[in-house]
């Protein structure tokens, strides 16, 4: 409606624009010649030259500025409101110039002037006052109306734009403000009814993706009370069967369940990170648990640990036995020989080595092993989810410390960093 507005005001501008123009053109015309009375005027001159020449010109009556100058072009005789400069000037300004004659000679000339020139410009310089102000006046509405567009348009969809950028970097809670009167009003109501929904299904995809993760943490969680059981029931077993092939056996139910039990805690650590539960509660412990530690993970006597300098450190210890069992778990896996564990102490960590003697791992694959589930190019068909050294990594970061690994030229080796305290 605005618009309409302004561009019917622009319309009648223009309109009057014209009529104005034409109007002080009208009213300016040229001053119409009287060929009668200039004709008497002559006749009244050539009657009277020898008073004119005397300077006597009552008699004579003038109904327009007049300017009598001999054959010298001298003024004999010139009206008050007029002067006299050359009959060049004269003819430029198209006033009238009429021959005097006395007894059949050119005795002068008289110059009759109708102003055009001044009436002329007159009217040009009305014209050129009454388009300037025109011009302003137009001037003026342009500037409103670009305003009124700027306000009614391009503002309107500057914030759709903003908003369309809010939404692709999703940010779903910034409503988009609809103005009264606003002529996109139905098209932005949709736009904004569209963040409402985008948000609605967000937040509907997290809880479902909550929900989901709950369930694999609790079935994981589940699933290692069987297994544990299983472990049990074969470590009995062991103990009391003294057939070898029958040993032999359940060596390998006893291995496998130990397999599936990594595997679904690798799953329930996962699970629990995403849903930020994965705690890591730091205490001072003496050195001394982690011969405990390192002899739960063991597995037919193949581990070898050099003595460790008794230190106070800052551990969870639920968490650092997770990071030995990943450790020694992958050692068995891939390289399948016994590990040999070293240490050092400096002013503010203990460094442990577990070093394996298998074939190490892939120079490209080296700067990768800690990302999440990556698994490297040597695990020959082997089981795993790619997270446990992403996890020990995890923990020890939370725990002060840092764990790292490389390539030595018999095996390959993880380093722990554990925090003293």
């Amino acid at each position: 409606m605005k618009s309409r507005r302004i561009i019917s005001v622009l319309v009648i501008v223009y309109i009057v624009a014209i009529i104005a123009a034409v109007l002080i053109i009208e009213q300016k015309k040229t001053v119409s010649i009287d060929i009668v009375a200039i004709n008497e005027l002559v006749q009244q001159i050539e009657l009277n030259w020898v008073d004119i020449e005397q300077g006597k010109f009552e008699s004579i009556k003038l109904n327009s500025n007049i300017v009598i100058i001999d054959h010298d072009e001298q003024v004999v005789f010139q009206s008050s409101d007029v002067t006299f400069n050359s009959i060049y000037n004269a003819i430029k300004d198209r006033e009238s110039i009429i021959d005097l004659y006395h007894q059949d000679e050119i005795i002068g000339k008289v110059i009759v002037y109708h102003q055009e020139a001044s009436i002329l410009k007159q009217m040009k310089q009305h014209l050129l006052t009454s388009l300037i102000i025109i011009f302003f006046g137009l001037l003026i509405i342009n500037v409103g109306y670009i305003l009124i567009l700027k306000s009614t348009i391009f503002t309107p969809f500057n914030k759709l734009q903003q908003f369309a950028t809010n939404i692709a970097r999703g940010n779903l809670d910034t409503p988009l403000e609809i103005e009264p009167n606003n002529p996109f009003g139905a098209f932005t109501e949709s736009f904004d009814i569209m963040r409402e929904e985008l948000a609605i299904a967000r937040r509907n995809e997290y809880n479902a993706n909550q929900s989901k993760k709950e369930l694999v943490a609790s079935l994981s969680h589940d699933i290692k009370t069987p297994v544990a059981s299983i472990k049990a029931i074969g470590e009995l077993m062991l103990l009391k069967v003294n057939d070898n092939k029958q040993q032999q056996q359940l060596h390998t139910i006893y291995a496998k369940a130990e397999q599936i039990n990594l595997l679904v805690t690798d799953m329930f650590h996962a699970t629990l990170e995403e849903l930020q539960q994965l705690k890591v509660e730091v205490t001072e412990q003496s050195s001394n648990i982690l011969f405990d530690m390192i002899n739960k993970a063991m597995y037919d006597n193949e581990i070898v640990c050099d003595p460790l300098p008794a230190c106070i450190i800052l551990t969870d210890e639920l968490r650092l036995q997770q990071v030995i069992d990943n450790i020694l778990s992958n050692a068995y896996k891939y390289a399948s020989t016994a590990v040999h564990i070293t240490n050092d102490i400096n002013a503010t960590h203990l460094v442990l080595e577990f070093r394996d003697f298998g074939q190490g791992v892939s120079e490209d694959d080296l700067p990768f092993l800690f990302n999440k589930y990556y698994r490297g190019h040597n695990i020959d068909g082997s089981n795993g989810t790619g997270l446990g050294l992403y996890l020990s990594q995890y923990f020890m970061q939370h725990m002060q410390g840092e764990i790292e690994c490389c390539n030595r030229g018999d095996g390959f080796t993880v380093i722990v960093h554990i925090k003293l305290a």
